[in-house]
């Protein structure tokens, strides 16, 4: 059960949450790297100015270069202070430029984690299909002007929906355990945009864009959707289609399993 610590003055470290969105266009990812810019780098700057000494943050998905947060979660222990979680807030963002923005704080109990704590993670990737593009969305989208049959996308989600090996939707050289369970797939038609909904505890390196690049490629009409069955099992990543663009690709949400108070 999580607590959520409500005090101002305190005597021992103190665990706080974040809720963060940014605009990953000029990040090189999330992850902190030496000498280039990246979103925890950033957060960890701006919190070390802030207190005088390195903070460690850990954050609930480690988003690759070029893909934005609607929200992603941050924790990370500050040295005793009286400083209150609003008042993290405001210093953060004062701190911080201006594609991150940090719009919620709280204090939790010492014991959750951001990444280790979270039992699912929803990613949305939006599609822009339209033979104009909207200039003022274009880094935030997919332009993607030729057909698509949704309906048929649809049904060719199934098969990659449930605990799967997903080798075929992962980078070739990555070794880590390829098993994940893909919760649900939902594919939204709005005017001009399609939206692909995905919802699950944990993904591979760039496994969200790689299936979003092969439902297009079935929504083209270039795969039939029981293709999607064999390139699951072939565990091959040759076989599935191209990885989408990372500027479509948005952290949306996340979620614990016990949400604290006045949290959304």
């Amino acid at each position: 059960m999580w607590t959520v610590l409500d005090r101002t003055i305190c005597f021992v470290k103190r665990n706080i949450m974040a809720y963060v969105s940014y605009d990953g266009t000029d990040f090189h990812g999330w992850q902190a790297q030496e000498g280039i810019r990246t979103v925890q780098g950033v957060i960890e700057s701006a919190l070390q100015r802030i207190f005088k000494k390195h903070i460690n943050v850990q954050g609930a998905g480690r988003t690759d270069k070029g893909v934005h947060a609607r929200k992603q979660v941050i924790t990370f222990y500050i040295p005793p202070s009286s400083i209150d979680v609003e008042g993290i807030k405001h210093a953060m963002n004062a701190n911080l430029p201006e594609d991150i923005y940090v719009w919620q704080t709280m204090e939790v109990d010492e014991s959750i984690n951001a990444r280790f704590s979270a039992y699912k993670r929803i990613y949305h990737y939006y599609i822009w299909q339209d033979e104009d593009i909207d200039l003022f969305k274009r880094k935030y989208v997919w332009w993607f002007p030729h057909p698509l049959d949704i309906e048929v996308i649809r049904r060719s989600a199934i098969y990659l929906e449930g605990e799967h090996d997903f080798s075929s939707f992962r980078p070739m050289k990555d070794d880590k355990k390829t098993v994940r369970t893909l919760d649900r797939i939902r594919i939204i038609l709005y005017p001009h945009c399609l939206l692909m909904r995905f919802e699950a505890r944990s993904y591979l390196r760039s496994m969200v864009r790689t299936l979003v690049g092969t439902l297009v490629n079935v929504g083209r009409g270039i795969w039939e959707p029981e293709r999607l069955k064999w390139i699951v099992d072939a565990r091959d990543r040759s076989q599935a289609g191209p990885t989408a663009p990372p500027n479509g690709l948005f952290l949306y949400d996340v979620l614990y399993p016990k949400r604290p108070k006045n949290a959304d």
